[in-house]
């Protein structure tokens, strides 16, 4: 089991920043993949960008060169940090941990809002 808690969700203008942080309840080491997706009403929800336990990163393409997505695994927090965000960015976010054992296992949390203004 992994319980997710995201902060920083909020309105901001055009061109500003935000940075979202997702706190897991256990080691980021033994989570196979974190990820951020974002998801607006009539759309399925898609990765914004992910890490895995190494390191890795990957990003969608509507974001890469704006949004970097970083780890502190000595909060056991996952990090996006957004830069130039445009209003087509607006969505709920939603970090996502993923353990990859036997079965693979999503874990999801609550949803934070952010809203970009032309």
């Amino acid at each position: 089991q992994v319980q997710l808690v995201e902060s920083g969700g909020a309105s901001v203008q055009a061109g500003g920043s935000l940075r979202l942080s997702c706190a897991a309840s256990r080691s980021l080491f033994s989570i196979n993949f974190m990820g951020w997706y974002r998801q607006v009403p009539g759309k399925e929800r898609e990765l914004v960008a992910g890490i895995s336990s190494e390191g890795s990163t990957n990003y969608g393409d509507s974001v890469k060169g704006r949004f970097t997505i970083s780890r502190d695994n000595a909060k056991n927090t996952v990090y996006l940090q957004m830069n130039s965000l445009k209003p087509e960015d607006t969505a709920v976010y939603y970090c996502n941990a993923r353990l990859v054992r036997v079965n693979v296992y999503d874990y999801w949390g609550q949803g934070t809002q952010v809203t970009v203004s032309a």
